[in-house]
């Protein structure tokens, strides 16, 4: 985009016309395109900004529980099952790490829900597994009813495991799957995943802070939302330094504008002829 001078156009409003013009490209250079990829037999396609739906699972005393009932805070999705014998242990480990490390309370600030992918898999024996990962986590006893371990049949797995786009597939008595956390906003809507097996406190602090936009937060929680972005190639969050150089570049235009004008003002106040008596 280019300006050009009119006669009439002061210098300063054209600095900072120029100014803002070459900060334009960095919206949509900064922004990630994530497109849609095709379906993966086992993996994950991330579904961010879609609601998932309201199932009925089972939980650690055989009771019946909506998830629309159950998601009233940000929320951590984790899909295993229980008898894993490869990535489900140290997801879970990593959990319960993660747990332990953020400076998030749990209960308060978010909570998780671990969703066995396997029908065969019983309360009792979620019930089981919990009491062996909690006991990794040494904060208060009460935070650790706010991990939330569940089961469900086969069509409500299928349901709520496509619609988060976690997709395995069974071979002989298990499974082949990946490993991740998903966030839900306490509406229930998807807003960030995070893969592998152990999560850094930062980045889970990140994904909460955006989970659970739309609600007050505080001033530091702003802050770090605005100074950092998902880099979901990387899978991490990254310092943006296109959006602070930016943020710089044109608050110091705007100083040096209005600087210019009052100065300005200054001159043909002071060059004003004096009022006769």
């Amino acid at each position: 985009m280019v300006f050009t001078r009119s006669k009439n156009t002061p210098l300063p409003v054209l600095f900072l016309m120029t100014v803002i013009a070459a900060l334009l490209p960095c919206r949509s250079y900064c922004q990630i395109n994530e497109r849609d990829e095709k379906t993966p037999e086992v993996g994950i396609s991330e579904h961010l900004d879609r609601f998932v739906p309201d199932v009925a699972l089972i939980d650690r005393d055989s009771s019946q529980v909506q998830l629309a009932d159950l998601i009233n805070k940000p929320t951590v999705i984790s899909f295993v099952y229980y008898n894993c014998p490869g990535l489900c242990s140290p997801l879970l480990d990593g959990i319960a790490e993660m747990i332990e490390k953020t400076d998030l309370e749990l209960g308060a600030d978010y909570q998780v829900l671990t969703i066995s992918f396997n029908p065969e898999d019983t309360p009792s024996l979620g019930r089981s597994k919990k009491k062996n990962y909690t006991a990794q986590i040494t904060k208060d006893a009460n935070t650790r009813d706010h991990w939330i371990w569940l089961t469900a049949d086969s069509a409500t797995i299928y349901t709520i495991t496509q619609a988060m786009g976690f997709h395995y597939k069974r071979e002989g008595k298990e499974f082949a799957h990946a490993a991740a956390i998903m966030f839900l906003s306490p509406e229930g809507k998807i807003t960030r995943y995070l893969y592998g097996t152990y999560f850094l406190p930062f980045d889970v602090k990140m994904a909460a802070i955006e989970a659970s936009e739309g609600r007050s937060s505080p001033t530091i929680n702003k802050v770090l939302r605005f100074c950092f972005n998902y880099d979901a190639k990387g899978r991490r969050y990254v310092f943006n330094i296109n959006k602070i150089t930016g943020a710089v570049v044109l608050s110091g235009a705007l100083i040096f504008f209005l600087t210019l004008v009052f100065k300005k003002r200054g001159t043909k106040t002071g060059n004003a002829p004096n009022e006769k008596n």
